[in-house]
């Protein structure tokens, strides 16, 4: 009985490391001769610029693909690469409350995220991805903002990573 365990453990040991190709517990699907990520920062074009916007989404996409992959993230040339542009932070009204009055604004953040991969250039893509979040007009935008981004931009990080290594 004891035998027979050791035999079933190393097989599924052996079974596993078999299937190290280009799958990861996460999802993602990455060619197995990829061994890098170069992620820039993203310049902010946005009529309205926040300071911290470019380095929020840089981190977080750092953060992402070095927890989620086991790719090496470097600063210039990587297997993947990952550059884009800030080209929306803005509020509006979304919403109209029965006395007239703003009810509801809509906080929302364009980007637009070019990827690519040198070993499988058909899953290149240049693409705008944007979010959005809804607050009371009763709140000042301020009071909220850093909330909100911090939200959107991790929204927006896991459509990249989806978008560029998550092939559902």
């Amino acid at each position: 009985m004891r035998t027979l365990r050791h035999i079933l453990c190393c097989g599924l040991v052996l079974l596993l490391a078999g299937c190290s190709g280009g799958y990861s517990f996460t999802g993602a699907s990455i060619p197995p001769e990829a061994k890098t990520i170069s992620i820039k920062q993203f310049p902010n074009f946005a009529s309205t610029v926040n300071p911290q916007l470019s380095q929020n989404l840089y981190d977080e996409l750092q953060r992402m693909f070095s927890s989620q992959t086991s790719l090496n993230v470097i600063s210039d040339d990587g297997d993947l690469q990952i550059t884009g542009e800030i080209t929306d932070y803005s509020t509006r009204a979304s919403s109209i409350g029965s006395d007239d009055n703003v009810a509801t604004n809509r906080f929302t953040i364009t980007i637009k995220v070019s990827f690519t991969n040198r070993f499988d250039p058909k899953t290149d893509f240049d693409q705008s991805f944007s979010r959005f979040k809804d607050y009371s007009a009763e709140r000042d935008f301020s009071s909220v903002e850093q909330g909100l981004v911090s939200e959107i931009v991790s929204e927006l990080c896991e459509d990249i990573f989806n978008k560029s290594v998550v092939n559902w």
